[in-house]
C-alpha cells in the first residue's frame, strides 16, 4: 500500500519474455545486469525473475549491491564488476561473491588476504579505459599468480564501448584485442563475456559463452528488436485550477499565461528523480500531450491541460504512449540515466503472471 499519487509500474512477465528471447537470439547463457538497485527497478525482483528466466549469473555493481541481493535470499551466482578492496575479499569469499580482478597491483595486494577459495572473473580492458588489465604479461602474471594461490579463476571479460554505434568498428577493434588476450593465455575459462545489452543484438561474436545484460531486460535497446517495454510511470492530477491571461505558475514566474488556461498539478518533482530540465516537456492524458509548465519543484510540478479533469485522472509521464527513448533524446541523454535517478519516493506496483502485486 502506499498513499503518494505517483507510482512506477514494472511488469515482470515482460522482464522474463525479453530474456527469454535475448537467450534465443545470441543462444548463449545469460548473466542479468542488475545494478543500481535494478536500474532503479528494484534489484531482488529483477534478481529473482531472472534466476527463474534461466539467468546463470547476476552482476552488480559494488559488494554492497551483491550483499544486498544475499540479504534479501538470492542465492544465485554474483559478480561484482567493478572494484572490491583487497581488505574486504573474505567478505565475499564468505557469501559467495564473485569478484574482478582488474589489475596486477590489485592482484597482489589480494593474495595477502589469503582468498583461497575465492571466485575471480579477470577483466581485460580492449579500449574503454575504465578498469581492467590493458598488458598483456600482467594479465598473464595476474593469472598465474591467482592460480598459484588456489583462487577460482573461473571466467574473463571486457566491455565495449560503442555497442550503440552501427559501424562496430570499435567493437571489432576491441573483440580483435580481446582475442589476442585469450589466445596469449591459453587458458580454459568456465566463462568468456564481451558482450552488453546493445552488442548482443547489433554485434554476434563466436568467442564467448554468455552475454551480459541489464537494460535490455527491461525492454529498452538502441537498436530496432522485438523487446517489450517494462517500466511505466504515472501520476495524478492532485489540484486543478483555470488561470487567466497574464498569470504566471511556479518559481521565478518563468511560465506566463497567454491566455485563460487550465493548470494542473501532479505530486512529483526533482526529488524524486523528475528533474527541472523536463520543464516545457510532455506527459500524457488520455491520449493527449500535455506539457509541464512552470519550473519543476522539489516534490510537485505543474502542467497545462487542455480542459478541467477530475482530481484522481492518471497522468502517464513514462510508459507506451511517452517512450523513455522519447523522454532520454528530449533530456539530450540517456535511458538509464533517467531510469536511475528515479528514486526511492516512487513507490513500486508489479506486474506478475499477469496479476498486480504492491512492493
Amino acid at each position: 500500500m502506499f498513499y503518494r499519487d505517483t507510482w512506477a509500474e514494472i511488469n515482470l512477465d515482460r522482464i522474463k519474455e525479453n530474456i527469454l528471447l535475448i537467450k534465443k537470439t545470441v543462444n548463449k547463457d545469460f548473466f542479468a545486469v542488475i545494478k543500481a538497485n535494478g536500474y532503479g527497478c528494484g534489484d531482488s525482483y529483477l534478481a529473482n525473475i531472472a534466476v527463474d528466466a534461466g539467468a546463470a549469473y547476476l552482476a552488480v555493481s559494488s559488494l554492497d549491491e551483491a550483499l544486498s541481493l544475499r540479504n534479501k535470499g538470492i542465492e544465485q551466482n554474483i559478480l561484482v564488476l567493478q572494484y572490491i578492496s583487497p581488505k574486504s575479499l573474505q567478505i565475499a569469499k564468505r557469501n559467495n561473491i564473485t569478484a574482478t580482478a582488474s589489475s596486477l597491483e590489485w592482484v597482489q595486494q589480494a593474495i595477502k588476504e589469503g582468498i583461497s577459495g575465492l571466485k575471480v572473473h579477470l577483466k581485460f580492458d580492449s579500449g574503454m579505459n575504465r578498469i581492467g588489465f590493458t598488458n598483456l604479461h600482467d594479465l598473464q602474471l595476474g593469472l598465474k599468480t591467482l592460480l598459484n594461490n588456489s583462487v577460482n579463476v573461473e571466467g574473463i571479460y571486457t566491455h565495449f564501448a560503442c555497442a550503440d554505434s552501427y559501424d562496430n568498428i570499435m567493437c571489432k577493434s576491441q573483440l580483435d584485442k580481446f582475442k589476442e588476450a585469450l589466445s596469449f593465455l591459453n587458458h580454459k575459462f568456465i566463462w568468456i563475456h564481451c558482450s552488453n545489452s546493445d552488442a548482443s543484438f547489433h554485434f554476434h561474436e563466436n568467442i564467448s559463452n554468455a552475454v551480459r545484460c541489464g537494460i535490455a531486460m527491461l525492454g529498452i535497446s538502441s537498436y530496432q528488436t522485438n523487446l517489450q517495454p517494462a517500466l511505466s510511470l504515472y501520476s495524478k492530477i492532485v489540484n486543478i485550477k483555470k488561470i487567466h491571461k497574464g498569470e504566471t505558475v511556479g518559481y521565478g514566474a518563468t511560465y506566463i499565461a497567454k491566455a485563460d488556461e487550465w493548470i494542473a498539478t501532479l505530486p512529483i518533482g526533482y526529488a524524486d528523480g523528475w528533474l527541472r530540465a523536463h520543464q516545457g516537456k510532455h506527459c500524457v492524458i488520455d491520449n493527449t500531450e500535455c506539457q509541464f509548465i512552470g519550473r519543476i519543484c522539489m516534490d510537485q510540478s505543474m502542467i497545462r491541460v487542455p480542459k478541467y479533469y477530475p482530481l484522481g485522472t492518471i497522468v502517464e509521464l513514462m510508459g507506451s504512449n511517452m517512450p523513455i527513448t522519447r523522454i532520454a533524446k528530449e533530456l539530450n541523454t540517456i535511458p538509464y540515466e533517467v531510469m536511475t535517478l528515479l528514486s526511492y519516493r516512487i513507490a513500486k506496483v508489479y506486474i506478475y503472471q499477469n496479476e498486480q502485486i504492491s512492493a
